[in-house]
């Protein structure tokens, strides 16, 4: 692979796993009341 494909890559993988932590930090500080309990 080439160095820019190899670039790409890596800021696409920080993008989305930036993207899940951002989600799960939001969701551990304001959890979801409609949610039910399990």
């Amino acid at each position: 692979m080439s160095a820019s494909a190899i670039v790409m890559m890596i800021v696409t993988m920080l993008v989305v796993w930036g993207g899940l932590t951002a989600a799960v930090v939001t969701l551990r500080r304001h959890p979801d009341e409609r949610s039910p309990e399990i």
